[in-house]
């Protein structure tokens, strides 16, 4: 009887005692999730405050107004294009505040682009002229690795422009490129079907035949363009231009031969031009750039447009 007795304290004893480790365990388990909960919201607390951080950077730096003498730099970098940083969406405000601070003693382009769009490169210009004469400030242009085609367009408005001897700089022309697939597709049996109201509608259809008509069309349409450019750039230029028949070709040359041809002025880099010729080292920058923001919406916004073109092509459109 006593044993029995023993053996059923026993039992009890150790029935509570893996009560009681099963409890700590679970109240050991809840602790950690708790603290897990915690780090996580601590962890998103301090992404989304970074993310408040970029976002505003930005605008403070855009806001801050500097005092006293400087040269106002205005960046104009990358492809020439709307709503790229290179557009004039971007680079017109940002010219218009550099010049409005009364501190500043000229405003320098820095430019290190290939080109882009002649419309975009045709507004800058005419507002480079505009700005000259109403703040009666002069706008320099400072070539770093490439000023091509529509960048060049732009350089060639200001007061002077200063290069790399290595530079390149030049290529005054107008293009359009695509390709033609009529052939492949012949060859593979596909027949293209394309449905158009107007008889030149799908002239630019890489899968479609081109006439000598709608190629001579393209040709006067760029040739009205390039006749554009070469008038600006002869304005802008001026009696400084040594002009050739291969001037206006196309070509480039680097920034010690664009110094001979009279497409550069001199030698000269951001800190040199704003030291030795503007005469105020402080340099202060305008450059207006999107925010994080602006780029999220964007990557964001194409992302659906892939998907809305998609959907698209199948309906009948006016393009």
């Amino acid at each position: 009887m006593e044993n029995e007795v023993t053996l059923d304290a026993k039992t009890i004893h150790w029935e509570r005692a893996a009560i009681e480790k099963l409890l700590l365990a679970d109240v050991r388990e809840r602790r950690a999730a708790r603290r897990w909960r915690m780090v996580k919201s601590l962890l998103w607390m301090l992404i989304f405050g970074a993310l408040i951080w970029l976002l505003a950077r930005d605008q403070w730096s855009v806001t801050t107004t500097p005092s006293g003498p400087h040269t106002a730099l205005v960046t104009i970098r990358g492809e020439i294009a709307d709503r790229s940083e290179a557009s004039a969406e971007f680079v017109l405000p940002a010219m218009r505040s550099a010049l409005e601070d009364s501190g500043t003693k000229a405003l320098v382009l820095l430019i290190n682009s290939p080109g882009g769009s002649p419309v975009q490169a045709g507004l800058i210009s005419d507002e480079i002229r505009r700005l000259r004469k109403k703040y009666d400030k002069p706008i320099y242009a400072v070539v770093e690795e490439t000023c091509a085609s529509a960048a060049y367009y732009i350089a060639s408005a200001a007061d002077n422009i200063y290069v790399d001897k290595a530079s390149i700089v030049g290529s005054i022309g107008v293009l359009m490129d695509g390709f033609g697939f009529v052939g492949t597709m012949d060859k593979l049996g596909v027949e293209r079907r394309l449905l158009t109201a107007g008889v030149n509608k799908g002239f630019l259809d890489p899968f479609s035949p081109q006439t000598d008509t709608q190629k001579q069309f393209a040709l006067t349409m760029l040739e009205q363009i390039h006749q554009q450019f070469i008038a600006s750039v002869k304005l802008g230029r001026g009696d400084r231009l040594k002009a050739t028949p291969e001037t206006f070709s196309g070509l480039f040359w680097t920034g010690e031969q664009a110094v001979g041809m009279g497409l550069a002025d001199a030698y000269g880099s951001l800190d040199s031009v704003a030291r030795d010729v503007v005469k105020a080292d402080k340099l202060v920058d305008y450059t207006n750039k999107e925010n994080l923001a602006e780029r999220v919406a964007k990557r964001f916004g194409a992302a659906l447009g892939e998907g809305t073109v998609a959907a698209l092509r199948a309906l009948p459109a006016l393009r």
